[in-house]
């Protein structure tokens, strides 16, 4: 008998005045399966999590989160998921533990069991010798971790991570994905929305782009891979990219001219010989095997580094 989705979206739409920040998008995630959320700065991610989590309303289209409407049912939605927005949700003045307590209680746990459940999300994510200290006294990246304990101390079934690693240390994103990887190996579901596209590949999970308010991509890794990761040859120029006369497809973006191409390392001769005088200009070459890089550049049409690079200006 199939398992119910622990999120289900249907036909969803959101718009904001003449502004369609989400487009008839469709979304499952099962439980125990990790979806890596991918899109550029208005491509409808954080619209997306906010719709699931009930705090927006669709203007068309069904939720069910853990068969439950966020509209109309509000309530028992949000007890079946956590929610960690971008913007830090912590209280500043109080103690990690009166930080996670104040939620756990929310929970409707009290006395030991809210203790138990504080000591069990406060380990993994190294916590434990910070549950004295003030929350606003804490580093960015240990307040990035409490945040996420904030989103887990209820046990959720469904967990909604919106740029988690932004700004954080080496040292907290590789807590922050072990956690992940942990929680959905016991069955968790989770969304993780993320500008760092090595993060969805160390997750082994499944992907889901965004772009102009679509989904334009879903699937694993691997099946995105193969229907739509071109492999090729990328040279930077220091000036403008010249005209190459080749029999592949080129694109020109800026000082970057892309050669698709099934077997670019046995390309690379002819690619240097058509550029002639124009080799004096070349900065960089670089051989792109098939990878969900070349996935979001074929889907979106821009550069994933672009994207990160966009999401730390």
């Amino acid at each position: 008998m199939p398992t119910e989705p622990a999120l289900a979206m249907r036909g969803i739409t959101k718009r904001y005045g003449p502004v369609t920040a989400l487009h008839e998008v469709d979304l499952d995630i099962a439980p125990g399966e990790i979806v890596g959320l991918l899109g550029h700065n208005g491509a409808g991610k954080t619209t997306l999590m906010s719709i699931v989590a009930g705090l927006l309303r669709p203007d068309n289209g069904q939720v069910r989160v853990l068969g439950k409407d966020p509209v109309r049912e509000p309530d028992e939605a949000r007890r079946g998921l956590g929610l960690a927005p971008q913007e830090l949700g912590i209280y500043p003045p109080l103690t990690v533990r009166q930080n996670l307590l104040f939620f756990t209680e929310l929970a409707g746990l009290r006395g030991r069991a809210a203790e138990r459940r504080i000591e069990e999300v406060a380990e993994p994510l190294d916590l434990t010798g910070l549950l004295g200290r003030r929350a606003g006294r804490l580093s960015g990246g240990e307040q990035r971790r409490v945040h996420t304990a904030i989103a887990l101390v209820h046990r959720p079934p469904l967990l909604l991570l919106d740029e988690p690693t932004a700004g954080v240390d080496v040292q907290t994103r590789e807590k922050l994905l072990s956690m992940v990887r942990t929680l959905a190996a016991g069955g968790v579901a989770v969304c993780y929305s993320t500008h760092y596209l090595p993060e969805v590949e160390t997750l082994e999970g499944s992907v889901a782009v965004l772009s102009g308010g679509r989904m334009v991509a879903r699937g694993t890794l691997k099946e995105l891979i193969r229907q739509y990761g071109d492999s090729g040859v990328e040279l930077t120029f220091s000036g403008g990219p010249p005209d190459l006369h080749l029999d592949w497809p080129v694109m020109r973006d800026g000082k970057v001219l892309r050669i698709t191409v099934e077997q670019p390392h046995l390309a690379v001769p002819r690619v240097m010989e058509a550029l002639g005088d124009a080799a004096g200009e070349l900065v960089n070459l670089r051989v792109v095997h098939p990878s969900l890089d070349s996935v979001f550049l074929r889907v979106t049409g821009r550069r994933y580094d672009a994207l990160a690079e966009e999401a730390t200006a």
